[in-house]
């Protein structure tokens, strides 16, 4: 990739081991092996949509790491950024279609990066940087690499999107979860969260009482699984300026009807649309759309990225 990336996003993709077609794992006989994380499935839809972004992160000095980088770098996404560690392990997880996943990703190289990790990335001159909160989870010192992209990237004046992601396996407790990532949210300027997130976490059962916990962000998406999504919008992103149609008043935009397969991975693609969609200038509902038709591609089949996704 030669163009320099518009878009960086930063944390951990695993090696995503699933059945080829929707069966149960225990009985299937066919697998594919694909990159599989939420900062990496971002970016690779937006490369997929043309917008120039970047990956960065850490893998192992092993075959599964080199695949997991090959595949992205093949998909348009710049994977220069990306370190090798050969003392840890690239993580892996198993999906299980309709059932959920399993994860074997304790002490891989991704959770071993810190804040000196965002010294060598080059926030200035993005249009925006894009985490979630599953990085903070992982190790005491990738929530450290969090609040150091936060406060590398408001010295830019670069856009923060935060993606809220809970993944209750990897936090201590709910409370621990709810506290945190309610901090990382009220940093950021765009935040992704879904309802039933926000209903676990912090109680909140309405996208207007999750924006009335939540004024901080200049821009705040609330999905809402089979429902749909709304948008409240504060105040412009960056050069992208301030859709009057998305007030705190809030717009909603229906999903759209898809027989789901798998869900693991449509929020990441909902993401990614609607970010290209921002970034092109489009208006709030415009943007939610683009969300929504990028998420089908995903729910209707059980990798995080289809193969052959346009």
């Amino acid at each position: 990739m030669t163009a320099r990336p518009e878009v960086l996003t930063v944390g951990e993709t695993m090696v995503l081991v699933a059945p080829s077609i929707a069966e149960p794992l225990e009985s299937a006989t066919s697998f594919h092996l694909d990159p599989g994380g939420a900062e990496s499935n971002v970016a690779s839809h937006l490369a997929a949509l043309g917008t120039a972004t970047a990956w960065a992160s850490a893998v192992g000095d092993d075959a599964l790491g080199r695949r997991l980088v090959g595949q992205l770098a093949a998909r348009g996404v710049d994977t220069s950024l990306v370190r090798c560690d050969p003392s840890a392990p690239t993580g892996l997880y198993v999906k299980d279609p309709g059932r959920g996943v399993q994860y074997y990703r304790a002490g891989s190289a991704a959770s071993r990066l810190g804040p000196d990790f965002v010294d060598a990335l080059p926030i200035e001159g993005l249009r925006l940087l894009h985490v979630s909160g599953i990085t903070a989870a992982l190790s005491s010192s990738c929530d450290a690499l969090l609040d150091a992209l936060f406060d590398r990237a408001s010295a830019a004046g670069v856009p923060v999107s935060f993606d809220v992601n809970h993944r209750p396996s990897l936090w201590p407790s709910t409370d621990a979860a709810a506290q945190r990532l309610l901090a990382l949210a009220a940093r950021a300027d765009l935040v992704f969260v879904g309802l039933d997130e926000a209903q676990g976490l912090w109680g909140t059962a309405t996208p207007a009482e999750v924006r009335a916990l939540l004024p901080e962000p200049g821009v705040l998406v609330v999905k809402d699984g089979g429902v749909g999504a709304t948008s409240y919008e504060r105040e412009g992103l960056g050069d992208e300026g301030l859709d009057r149609s998305a007030t705190d008043d809030g717009v909603h935009v229906p999903a759209f009807v898809v027989d789901a397969v798998e869900l693991v991975g449509a929020g990441d693609a909902f993401a990614a649309g609607y970010l290209h969609a921002m970034l092109a200038g489009e208006a709030a509902a415009e943007r939610l759309r683009a969300g929504h038709a990028r998420a089908v591609l995903t729910i209707a089949d059980t990798a995080d990225f289809p193969r052959g996704t346009p």
